[in-house]
């Protein structure tokens, strides 16, 4: 289909070129209100969604997403961690850091202590590897449900993918 405007990126912005999305991969650790959105809305962006959960009970009725281990994953897989009172956190983080992923992130309030770090150091996962780890995550839009806390972290994460510092500078 040859595209009705002569600008490539209006084009885009209406529909008339499909995005080249390459091999975007999104994972939400935890089956979450968050991961729900997370995942739905990944998948409208291009994304590769996955379900990373390790109790497996938690999955029950997350038969639309595909599951995925820590072993699965490699350097283009964009991990959201979505629960960080779980505890399971620090041995699912020490192995997703294990797999060299492209960005790692844990929701939380940046007001309260990251549950994150004392039990990957409690681990004995390394220094370096932790401070891979980003958080707060999303742009700081004053989410509060789960669909915007979504919104923000994907907006985020493409802000990162793309080289861009998110919010309103261009």
């Amino acid at each position: 289909m040859t595209p009705a405007h002569d600008d490539a990126a209006c084009a885009m912005a209406h529909g008339e070129v499909r995005p080249d999305t390459g091999d975007r991969v999104l994972v939400a650790v935890f089956a979450s209100p968050v991961a729900r959105y997370l995942l739905r809305y990944g998948a409208d962006l291009g994304f590769a969604v996955f379900l990373l959960e390790p109790a497996a009970e938690r999955a029950a009725g997350w038969t639309d997403v595909a599951p995925i281990a820590p072993a699965d994953l490699d350097g283009r897989a964009d991990v959201v961690v979505t629960d960080h009172h779980r505890e399971e956190l620090g041995p699912v983080l020490r192995d997703v850091l294990a797999a060299e992923t492209r960005w790692v992130g844990v929701m939380g309030n940046p007001r309260h202590p990251a549950p994150h770090v004392p039990a990957l150091r409690a681990l004995g996962v390394p220094e370096d590897d932790i401070a891979r780890v980003h958080r707060p995550i999303g742009l700081n839009i004053g989410s509060r449900t789960p669909a915007e806390i979504a919104v923000a972290t994907l907006a985020g994460l493409l802000a990162d993918r793309n080289g861009r510092p998110g919010g309103f500078a261009f």
